[in-house]
């Protein structure tokens, strides 16, 4: 991994309420602060990639660098908050929150007070706890994942905290853009429903944008979003997928800036037609040109201070499988299954209970007073819930639903997608481990719980 250290110009909000949709005023007297860091991750020698269960080979070439980078905020009250972004296939418990641990302690700042996302590329490296059982891996390479996350686990501490010390005045701005190569993956066909294409599926199409500036207007960080799958490439070359060129193409751009991507909830949305190189840089470069659209346009001033919160519920599992069918399945031919089957049967055999929930579910708000609340849940969250959150929270202002943020444990489906059935809601839950789907009433759980913290 190389480990240089880039820092980006500072950047933050401010502005005139005379000038509030002015695209190029900013404030003599900034309302925020602002502190950027970023860390090259691609890895520097032979490693797994995660994301796709056929692949049969470790990765040793790339496409372009993956990278995680660090944008902090203070608002006028001192308040403090950092966002990191990664180009990660996912990011687990046992990854998050050592991290949180070490930055909190050496900052200050609360749980609350760190949002950590990743872009779910399928061109990324696997890290330990998220998706080993989906490869054959041996023990020397199951050694190199392991050395590999513990490396990262300290690059993004040491990102996230240099963030926070690189804070100066700056001006904040947000707004939304559209961009449509997003489509809905779940395909009704005689025989159930498939990974495919559904045209008028639901689907979000917007495009959130923060835009920082320093003092003198210059752009220094675009932070920015999508609802869709990063599964444009399943080569053997590191890549951040569209995401990834999005960034680069913003990047030239705006010279001298950095460019952040968060993943929203796009579990059961690709980009289509995909497979093709030109069409990533194609997907890349739409959004790109989204993003600069809202970023050379109007948007309103951030000047709100925000309010964090923080919370993990009990998410239950449907009725467990009896013993007899783990017993069957540790002769699956599919490696997933197989050790899925093995763990269990392991815990049957101590008198160890398999687990019927997960009691660990992350839920996030940042609320910028009645200008923008922004939500972040955890796992491969569908659409149903970004539709259901943006009708159901307070009108007022801005709302971003995050999904894949803080620990990436699972497909989270709705009530509808598991009374469907199909990848997301089913067999899914096999490459993460889970012993069963989720029970139906997940989906009230999260809203409700998200609605609570959002009051």
């Amino acid at each position: 991994m190389n480990l240089t250290l880039k820092h980006g110009r500072m950047a933050g909000c401010g502005l005139l309420l005379l000038l509030i949709f002015t695209p190029l005023a900013h404030s003599a007297e900034a309302i925020y602060k602002a502190g950027i860091a970023k860390k090259v991750i691609t890895p520097s020698g032979p490693l797994w990639m995660a994301g796709y269960g056929s692949r049969n080979k470790p990765c040793v070439d790339k496409q372009h660098d993956l990278w995680i980078k660090a944008l902090a905020l203070e608002d006028s009250t001192g308040h403090r908050f950092v966002i990191l972004t990664s180009d990660l296939c996912g990011i687990p418990r046992n990854l998050s929150e050592p991290v949180c641990r070490d930055v909190m302690k050496a900052t200050g700042l609360k749980r609350a007070d760190i949002l950590m996302n990743c872009s779910h590329t399928h061109c990324g490296p696997v890290v330990a706890g998220n998706l080993t059982d989906m490869y054959p891996m041996n023990a020397e390479q199951l050694e190199d994942v392991r050395k590999y996350t513990e490396t990262l686990t300290a690059g993004m501490t040491e990102i996230l905290i240099a963030a926070l010390k690189d804070l100066k005045p700056a001006n904040v701005s947000i707004g939304e853009g559209t961009t449509r190569f997003a489509v809905n993956r779940r395909e009704v066909t005689p025989a159930g429903v498939i990974n495919g294409k559904n045209p008028t599926g639901p689907v979000d199409h917007s495009v959130p944008v923060l835009k920082v500036t320093d003092m003198d207007g210059k752009v220094t960080a675009l932070l920015f979003g999508y609802a869709c799958h990063n599964t444009t490439m399943s080569y053997y070359k590191w890549s951040g997928d569209y995401a990834g060129f999005a960034q680069i193409e913003l990047e030239k751009a705006y010279p001298g800036s950095t460019a952040m991507f968060w993943i929203g909830c796009g579990g059961d949305a690709n980009p289509l037609p995909r497979s093709m190189i030109e069409l990533c840089e194609k997907y890349g470069k739409e959004l790109a040109l989204a993003v600069k659209d809202v970023a050379n346009g109007k948007m309103a001033p951030l000047i709100k201070p925000i309010t964090s919160s923080y919370s993990e519920v009990t998410l239950p599992l449907d009725k467990l499988p009896a013993r007899e069918y783990w017993e069957a399945e540790v002769s699956s031919k599919s490696i997933a299954n197989a050790k899925r089957a093995e763990r269990m049967l392991a815990k049957l055999r101590a008198g160890v209970p398999i687990p019927t929930e997960y009691p660990h579910y992350p839920i996030q708000i940042w609320k910028f007073g009645d200008q923008l609340t922004w939500v972040a849940l955890g796992g491969e969250v569908v659409i149903d819930y970004n539709l259901r959150l943006k009708k159901e929270l307070p009108a007022n202002g801005m709302k971003w639903i995050a999904g894949y943020s803080n620990d990436v444990i699972a497909y989270i489906p709705s009530a509808r997608v598991l009374k469907e059935g199909g990848y997301e809601a089913d067999s899914s839950q096999v490459y993460y481990g889970l012993p069963t789907k989720w029970a139906p009433a997940i989906e009230d759980i999260i809203v409700n719980k998200t609605l609570e913290l959002a009051k």
